[in-house]
Formats: C-alpha cells, sequence, structure tokens
C-alpha cells in the first residue's frame, strides 16, 4: 500500500467571505497582514492585563522592612559537683541538647518563638496589638544549630525593634520556665528533705537519751574504759608478783631470826623506850645480884630471898610497862625478842621494813583488784549501751549523710538550669534594614517581563499556526 498525503489546508481566497469560525481556528497565511490590527489590538489588551495590576501594586503597596535575627544552641553539656568532708560527694550532670535524636531543641525552640505569650509579650512591650505585630517567620539552619528569625515592620526602626521584642519575650519566657522547673522540682524535694531531717532528729533524740540514761557519752568513751581495764589487769599481774615477791622475802627473814615481823617491830618498839630500856636494865642488874648471891649463899638466906624478890619486882615491871606500850598480854612478853642488840637488831629492823612495804604492796594490790572489779562490773553493765550506742551513732551518720546529700543534690540542680531549656546565645541582633524587602520591584519588573515574553510568544504561535498546522499535516503517515 502507498501512503496517502493530505493535501495542505488553505486560506480562504481574498475578496471571499469564509467562515469565521475556520479562519479562528486555522489562522491565516503569514504574509496576510491584515491579521496585523487584530493582533496588535491582543497584544495591547494583554499588555495593559500584565502591567497594569503590576503598576498598581509597585504604586500602592504599602513599604514593608525586614530585620532578621541569628540564634545558636550551643551543644557542650553541663556539670557540677559538690564534695562534702566525711560525708561524700554530690554531683550532677546535664547531656548536651543534641545528644538525643528524640527531641530537637531546635524545633522545640522554633515553636516557642511562635508561642502566642511570646507574641502577647513582645505586643505589649512595644504597646500595639497582636495582629499589628504579626508573626515571625523561623527558620533553621541545616547541620548546624543555627535558628534565623525574621520579623517585617513598616520602617527599618520598627522591624528591628520588633525583632528586638521578639527575642526579649522568648529570653525572659526561658527564665521563667528555667525557674518554674527549679522550684517544681525544690517543691518535690523538700517533702524528701524533712523525712530526712525527721530521721536525723528521732536518731539524735535516741542518743541523748541513751547518754543520759548509761552515763555513756560516745562509743570511743566505752574504748577508753576497755582500755583502762586492759591497763588494770596488768597491774593487777604485776602488783600480784611483787606483793608474792616480798611475802617470800618476808617469811625467809621470819624463817632466819625465829621471829615474826610483827614481835621483831614491838620489840624495837619497846627498846626504843628509855624508860623500858631502864626497867630492862634495872632488871639485868638484880638478876646479877641475885646471881652473885646464890652464889654465895643458900637458897633460903634473906640476902637472896631479897635479891630474889628485887628481881622479880624488876621483871615484872619491865613486863608491865611493855603491856602498856604494846597492848599485849604480859604473858605474850615473854616471846619477845629480849635481844635486840648489834646485828640482830638490824636484821629486826629489816625484817620491819620489809613487812611494812609487803604491807603497803598488799593493800595497793586490794585496791587495784577493787578498781578492777569496778571497771569490769561498770564494762559489764554499759556494753549493750554501748553497743546500741554504735548502732544509733551509725544509723545517725547514715542518716546525716542522706540528709546532707539530698540538699547537696537540691543546691546542685540549681546550678543546672541548661538540663531541660538548654543554653541558647543570639549570634546576631535584629539588623536594620537599608532597604525595603516588600513590595520586591525587580522581582515584580521580571515577572510582568517574562509574562509580556509569553504573550508575545503565544501570539507570534497564533500568527504562524496555519503553516506549522499544514506542516504537521503534510508529514507521511507510512504503511505496510
Amino acid at each position: 500500500m502507498t501512503a496517502q498525503t493530505i493535501p495542505p489546508l488553505t486560506a480562504p481566497a481574498t475578496g471571499k467571505h469564509p467562515s469565521r469560525l475556520r479562519r479562528v481556528i486555522v489562522g491565516g497565511r503569514l504574509s496576510d497582514l491584515g491579521r496585523l490590527p487584530r493582533y496588535v489590538a491582543f497584544a495591547l489588551l494583554g499588555g495593559v492585563a500584565i502591567w497594569g495590576p503590576i503598576t498598581g501594586y509597585l504604586k500602592t503597596a504599602p513599604l514593608s522592612y525586614k530585620s532578621s535575627s541569628s540564634l545558636i544552641l550551643p551543644g557542650s553539656g553541663a556539670s557540677a559537683s559538690m564534695n562534702l568532708n566525711g560525708i561524700g560527694q554530690a554531683s550532677s550532670y546535664a547531656n548536651s541538647a543534641f545528644a538525643s535524636n528524640a527531641v530537637s531543641p531546635t524545633e522545640t525552640y522554633k515553636r516557642l518563638l511562635s508561642a502566642n505569650r511570646i507574641l502577647v509579650a513582645a505586643a505589649d512591650a512595644l504597646e500595639i496589638s497582636q495582629a499589628e505585630l504579626g508573626k515571625p517567620r523561623v527558620s533553621l539552619v541545616d547541620q548546624t544549630s543555627l535558628i534565623h528569625v525574621e520579623l517585617t515592620g513598616g520602617s527599618p526602626i520598627e522591624a528591628q525593634e520588633r525583632g528586638e521584642a521578639i527575642l526579649v519575650a522568648f529570653f525572659a519566657e526561658l527564665d521563667a520556665l528555667r525557674a518554674d522547673e527549679q522550684q517544681t522540682r525544690e517543691d518535690s524535694s523538700l517533702g524528701v528533705i524533712q523525712d530526712y531531717r525527721q530521721s536525723v532528729a528521732a536518731t539524735r533524740t535516741d542518743i541523748a537519751n541513751l547518754q543520759s540514761d548509761t552515763g555513756l557519752i560516745s562509743v570511743d568513751q566505752y574504748e577508753a574504759l576497755l582500755a583502762q581495764q586492759t591497763v588494770l589487769e596488768a597491774q593487777v599481774r604485776a602488783q600480784e608478783a611483787v606483793v608474792s615477791e616480798k611475802r617470800a622475802s618476808v617469811r625467809m627473814l621470819e624463817q632466819n631470826l625465829g621471829i615474826q615481823a610483827g614481835i621483831a617491830a614491838t620489840t624495837l618498839k619497846l627498846f626504843a623506850n628509855e624508860e623500858y630500856t631502864n626497867l630492862i636494865a634495872e632488871a639485868a642488874v638484880q638478876a646479877a645480884t641475885f646471881a652473885e648471891a646464890t652464889a654465895h649463899y643458900g637458897a633460903q638466906h634473906p640476902t637472896v630471898t631479897d635479891a630474889r624478890r628485887s628481881q622479880h619486882q624488876a621483871q615484872e615491871a619491865a613486863a608491865v610497862h611493855a603491856a602498856v606500850l604494846t597492848g599485849l598480854d604480859i604473858t605474850q612478853i615473854s616471846n619477845l625478842d629480849l635481844a635486840p642488840d648489834g646485828a640482830r637488831a638490824a636484821l629486826l629492823s629489816q625484817l620491819v621494813d620489809m613487812n611494812a612495804s609487803y604491807a603497803g604492796a598488799a593493800d595497793q594490790l586490794a585496791t587495784l583488784r577493787t578498781q578492777l572489779a569496778a571497771e569490769v562490773d561498770r564494762l559489764a553493765s554499759i556494753a549493750p549501751a554501748a553497743a546500741k550506742l554504735q548502732d544509733l551513732q551509725r544509723d545517725f551518720s547514715v542518716a546525716e549523710a542522706v540528709f546532707a546529700s539530698a540538699i547537696a543534690r537540691t543546691q546542685t540542680t540549681k546550678s543546672d538550669v541548661y538540663a531541660s531549656y538548654p543554653l541558647v546565645q543570639t549570634l546576631e541582633n535584629p539588623s536594620l534594614p537599608d532597604a525595603p524587602s516588600s513590595p520586591n520591584r525587580n522581582l515584580a519588573l521580571a515577572a510582568g517581563v517574562a509574562a509580556t515574553f509569553m504573550m508575545l510568544m503565544g501570539l507570534a504561535l497564533g500568527w504562524m499556526r496555519l503553516a506549522i498546522i499544514n506542516r504537521l499535516l503534510s508529514k507521511p503517515n507510512g504503511g505496510a
């Protein structure tokens, strides 16, 4: 089969009256200048339709100035620590504002900048209505912690003042939110701190009552008493050895002298009395007289009898005087050593001294044993109290440490003001615009030129549409 060629469309000949509808659709020849007035009219009407609104907008639209500012959020965290001597350490740490992927602080602040309370506060500060203030345009810069804020005004100064009012209201609201958070946390901690304070006070009262009842001030006092008991036990053992040694020495000397220490002391006492020694001397003289008389006369001779009687009277007088001095019976006087002269007198004196030393050591031992028994009884009575006091003091230390830590945590959280609302700083203050941002004359002119160009292109295509249609129709369809 051969392809069939569709005959091209032709414009109606000049002088005839073709169908107006067909002429509108098909158009005319390129050289047909009779259509030019219509196209010029369309071009003028289109130009008026395009440039009329643009010109009116540029002449009547009020000038608007845009002030811009930038905020930045530092990315580092914050920490606070407090060391309590003898108690422990309290610390707090605030993570970086960008440490969590779940919450974006920049998005939070973007919403806060447009919040109604911020706009109301800024409008009140400027003494204008919220509608006159408008809403700021807040945008975030990708891959940064920057927040860009734009606000418009009728003049450069007005735009800058509105931007500053928005930032002041924003920072004031942040401070209020942080203060409210701190107050809420502090109020929630007051109840716990009060419980800790009551616990500390109750334990302190128990300790005071126990100290008042037992007289035990501290566990250190009990340990000191225990150490004192140990020292007393050592002293008792040492004194027992001393007493044993002195007792053995006294007994040995008594055995050697054949006289007890008490009798030796009495003997030395008697022979230290001048009257007694005189009586003994008299008794000795009478004894010598009696012996001499006995040697010359018989037993019943008057001289012997008188000498015997004189001797007996002298001895009896000495015995009576000795009994008065010593407090002993006359029968016990005969047991005294009646020859304490020379070396024997020195030994008797040594025996008396050793016996006195032994007696003193024995008394000291008895005193130490009494003290030790008292200490043992006292420690036995306060040992349960000491154990209870130690437990109470431990509980008190723990309660005090917990109480102090709670207070320290409360104080450290006051320094952590950026935990929920991160630190934000002004990177760029609101700018003072030097040119209006609206209306944008360059943009309006560019839009008018583009619209005019597109209109002219449309008219050109309309002028050449017959040639374009014929060219499309003249292309072969192709066949099998």
